[in-house]
Parts: structure tokens; sequence; C-alpha cells
């Protein structure tokens, strides 16, 4: 996932597999309907996006998706809740699997989301930021109808500057945090991040979505940190000047984005608690996970529509969250799941 630079700051390995899958098939992997597999774990905030986008555009009829367990070794995510312990299409119990059949020893972070190819079962990309920008662009011909536009042309640039400010000090920020070994590190980390923060909240104050008056892949990229804020960052990752509860405007956005369809119905509180804190025994040892917060203000009406904005601009919700896709009763937030793993 990453290491330590020596001074006790966290880098994230930005290494990933660049291959793209594009209308073209310049890499080689043309969009086809059926060909490939998006495999994903809720837990993780990368992989999060890909379900939201993948959901957002209707493309689960076009680009089926295998989920691993929240919980993971060293060498790879696991399948773990499928029966068996096997992805029922591609046949593997480890991601890694896929990774070695394009890569035989594949020596670096074995990460979600990738994207498989399923008739060779070899893995085409894991390259995170990209994958969800091509979903957008390069599988259009596949949307359904009224899907919205969350990478449009006119406003990228905007997106691009706005999501790099986001991943640097926020996506990547919390990390920085929780994973420094060293106390003038964790300062820097934690006083970029909570000046993101404010930031973001001057910015939103005045307009209800990052870029525009639409849902975006701005939008998609800060949410999946959001939503975990409370749950992990506050108290695993040492991200405690305030909760997202406490700040206002981050908070009523995070609850207008959770309670809009294809975003809080991707979460699963259990299962992100259940990830950060069994696998990062380095910084919990006990592997206790924690029972709360209490979930229910994230249902807590917002009046973020006073801000004005069409969520979806000129096009329309997803419909009902298809069958297999569906956190698990209890995971998301609703009384019973106050009480976490």
């Amino acid at each position: 996932m990453g290491s330590d630079t020596g001074d006790g700051s966290y880098r994230r390995d930005s290494n990933y597999i660049t291959t793209r899958i594009t209308a073209d098939g310049r890499d080689g992997y043309p969009v086809e309907p059926g060909r490939y597999r998006l495999i994903a774990a809720r837990a993780c905030p990368w992989a999060n996006r890909a379900i939201i986008v993948r959901r957002l555009l209707g493309l689960e009829d076009v680009l089926s998706m295998g989920l691993c367990g929240p919980t993971h070794d060293e060498r790879s995510w696991t399948f773990d809740l499928d029966p068996g312990g096997r992805d029922p299409v591609l046949g593997i119990e480890r991601l890694q699997e896929a990774y070695f059949a394009r890569f035989p020893g594949y020596e670096r972070g074995i990460t979600v989301p990738a994207i498989v190819d399923v008739p060779t079962g070899q893995v085409v990309t894991n390259d995170f930021a990209q994958l969800t920008l091509d979903l957008s662009t390069e599988w259009s011909e596949y949307h359904r109808p009224g899907a919205p536009e969350l990478y449009p042309e006119d406003r990228r640039e905007e997106i691009d500057e706005v999501a790099e400010l986001v991943f640097r000090d926020v996506n990547n920020g919390v990390y920085r945090c929780g994973f420094a070994t060293g106390q003038r590190a964790y300062e820097s980390a934690y006083a970029r991040l909570f000046g993101r923060l404010d930031w973001l909240s001057e910015r939103l104050a005045r307009q209800r979505y990052l870029v525009g008056d639409t849902i975006t892949e701005a939008d998609v990229r800060l949410f999946t940190t959001l939503a975990r804020f409370d749950a992990v960052y506050h108290g695993h990752f040492k991200c405690n000047r305030h909760k997202l509860s406490e700040l206002p405007v981050l908070w009523a956005y995070a609850r207008d984005l959770f309670q809009t369809p294809g975003f809080g119905d991707t979460i699963d509180f259990v299962q992100i608690k259940q990830h950060y804190y069994l696998v990062h025994r380095t910084i919990n040892p006990t592997g206790i996970v924690p029972a709360g917060p209490d979930l229910a203000g994230w249902l807590a009406p917002h009046g973020r529509e006073e801000l004005g904005g069409r969520p979806f601009g000129d096009g329309t919700p997803p419909g009902p969250v298809a069958d297999g896709d569906r956190v698990p009763s209890g995971h998301g937030a609703a009384p019973a799941a106050i009480i976490g793993a």
C-alpha cells in the first residue's frame, strides 16, 4: 500500500497498471459488454469510487462486479464472501491470481479496484484514478438513459484541479496521518488535512457541489473519504481535530450525497470498520472493532437544496440497486448498524 520515507512520512505506492480499456481498444482491450469484471471491496474507499460510478452510469449489465471481503493478508484480497471462497465468474480464491496470470510473480500491491479480462483471467488495470474516468468517457455507448455527466468536457480542468487537491490532502491525507511513524510527519499531515477540509467547507458553503451545479467525479472522490471519517479516520488514524459531524458544512454536504441514490446505498459501515481495525494491527494491535459511531445522523435532513443545483443535471437518478449489489441488511445507516461488527 505504501512505505515510510525515512522521516516518518507515509508515501503511497502509486505504481499502478496503467493499461486502459478504451472504445478504440488502443491498449489491446476494447470496451465490450460482458467481457470484463470489476473487482472491488466495499471497505476500500478507492474501490468504493468505482462501485458508485458504475451504479450512477448504469453499467451493471455491461460490467459485472465481484466483491472481496473486508479483510486480507499481505498476499491479497480474497473472495471469502462467496460460496466456497471463490469468485463465481473468475473461479479464483485470491485477486492475486488474476495479477499473476498476466504478470507472473507480480511484486507490487495487489489492490482494488481492479478490472479483470474474464476470457483470460488476467488483470487489465488497477489504476483507480483513471478507471472511473474511463467508465464515464470510454464506456459512454453503454451508459443507461439519463446517466449523469460525471466528467463533462467543459469542466474537466476544474474537476482535475479540485480532485488533485482533495487526493493530496484528504483522500491520501488521512493515510498520511494514520501511517506516520514520526510526530513531525504526523502533525504536518494533520495540518494539511484540516486546512484542506476548512478550504472545502468555505467552497461548499456557497455551492451545493464541488464543481458546477451537478454531481461530478470530484464529489465521488471526496465522498468516499467523508463516509469513513467518523467511523475510522477520526480515531484509528488520529484525525481528531473535529469529527465530520462537527463540521456543519461538510457534514450537511456528505449527508446530501449519502441520501442521493448511488452513494449511501453503496456504503457498508460494518465492512469498513472490520477492514481498518482488523487489518491494521500495527495501529490497532488488539483487533477490537469499535461499536460506534451512531449512524442515524446520516439520514437526518441536510438542507442543501437551498443552494440550488441539480444532482444529475439533465439526467435522472439510478434505479433500484441491482440484485447481488445490495449492501447487506444492517450494514448501512440504519439502527441495526449502530453496533458494528
